[in-house]
């Protein structure tokens, strides 16, 4: 290295580390007693926003200075990073809370029901309030031990206080009618139904027994598994929102509004799941063995956690869902053109893989349910297994009948009059041009 050169990186003594840490740490130190003297208050969703938000910029900070790799700084920033997943989690339970009116729960759930959900939303937050305030405890003394400040004043109340206005903009966007709304609604009533069949086939039940527990959970919701759920409810939602929400369609039906509120509940709930499992999997003591990390379960039970994650989060997310899987039921045939197809395979052609792919991209693309009939034998026409099996069991069979909505119905008739994209994808027809970046 040369005289002029430096290091890209250079070492920072961990007493000179504390020195920069301390004015970057006084705000969520500042925030974590206005907290812990709150807590017997109950907390509102403005609370957890705020140290979620704090705890984030704090766990940056550290992270930039390498924190969690140094022996004197990294139970710091283990609890620092806790604190925020726990507020994460709390944040998604006590929106669902202060939102549940707004939902319709109170008329769609029998009041045993509702009485119940609440009682396991009360008990999260609880939990959650808990576990941070013991997690607040430790980083006081981590605190101390590094010489770092701890600040006697706290934050001001009315940084809390919900915001309130009986004052709105009208409604008025969407006035016109969607274009071709009922396609859209049958899709997303459609993709209700697969959520719902995603959620049940998982085979959620309560379990009392810490181990048995901790091994079903192992099975069925691990943290990228759990971030599949919430992304398949969240992706519905976005639709929902995009071309059905404050429009006139809306207005006309009210199981639409409903239906959003089955899903934008489930969502809250298996965000928490979501921000829950990943807490307990960065803890998992068979994974990692530095001290730090040995701290945090000893402060936060991890058999609880993952109590909340099955018998109360993952519980009520499949029950909400299946609370709104008959509204879905009605609605699909409400706003689908059920039609019947008929076509009939030349004899130089082969209903092979790669077509049978192209039918399951369009019946995906459309987003409704189509079936397939071949020689009195019935499959789902989305599902490229079913199509092949079926397929497969009938291979001199000339002749097909598909029945669904007009649209995707519409798409496999020009695909089976275009030789199927035998002659190259790229010749179809530009009404299918979709399948050709599939």
């Amino acid at each position: 290295m040369g005289l002029n050169e430096r290091p890209l990186e250079e070492i920072i003594p961990e007493g000179a580390f504390a020195l920069l840490l301390q004015p970057q740490a006084q705000p969520f130190f500042r925030l974590l007693n206005s907290l812990i003297h709150s807590r017997n208050r109950g907390w509102t969703k403005r609370h957890y926003y705020h140290l979620a938000t704090e705890a984030d910029a704090l766990e940056s900070f550290l992270d930039d200075f390498g924190a969690k790799f140094n022996r004197e700084f990294s139970l710091t920033r283990e609890l620092v990073a806790s604190s925020r997943w726990l507020a994460l989690a709390g944040f998604s339970v006590s929106h669902l809370e202060g939102r549940l009116q707004s939902y319709g729960f109170p008329a769609a759930l029998p009041s045993v029901d509702l009485e119940e959900a609440q009682s396991s939303f009360e008990h999260a937050r609880d939990f959650v309030t808990e576990s941070i305030a013991a997690l607040a405890g430790r980083l006081r003394e981590e605190a101390l031990r590094l010489r770092l400040a701890w600040p006697d004043e706290a934050r001001p109340d009315q940084q809390f206080e919900p915001a309130v206005t009986k004052r709105r903009l009208s409604r008025n966007m969407g006035q016109e009618d969607l274009f071709d709304e009922n396609q859209r609604i049958a899709e997303i009533a459609s993709k209700y139904l697969a959520a719902c069949g995603m959620l049940q086939e998982l085979g959620i039940r309560r379990i009392s027994d810490p181990e048995e527990r901790r091994r079903r959970l192992a099975s069925i919701c691990k943290e990228e598994q759990a971030r599949v759920y919430e992304a398949t409810v969240h992706n519905l939602q976005s639709t929902y929102d995009t071309y059905i929400k404050n429009t006139v369609v809306e207005g006309r039906d009210e199981r639409l509004p409903r239906l959003r509120g089955h899903l934008s509940a489930a969502l809250h709930l298996l965000e928490s799941v979501t921000f829950l499992s990943h807490f307990v999997e960065r803890h998992e003591l068979d994974l990692r063995g530095e001290s730090a990390d040995l701290v945090v379960p000893s402060l936060v039970d991890r058999a609880k956690v993952q109590d909340l994650i099955l018998n109360h989060l993952l519980h009520w997310a499949n029950q909400l869902m299946q609370h709104g899987r008959s509204m879905a039921e009605e609605l699909l045939p409400s706003y689908i053109n059920l039609q019947e197809l008929q076509v009939d395979l030349p004899e130089n052609l082969k209903l092979h893989a790669r077509p049978a792919a192209l039918i399951v991209n369009i019946v995906t693309r459309h987003g409704t349910p189509v079936e397939m009939i071949v020689a009195g034998y019935r499959c789902n026409a989305g599902s490229i297994l079913d199509l092949l099996v079926a397929v497969g069991s009938n291979p001199d069979a000339r002749r097909y009948v598909f029945r669904g909505d007009v649209h995707p119905l519409r798409d496999i008739g020009v695909l089976f009059e275009s030789g199927l994209g035998e002659d190259g994808i790229e010749n179809l027809p530009a009404s299918l041009h979709y399948l050709k970046s599939s």
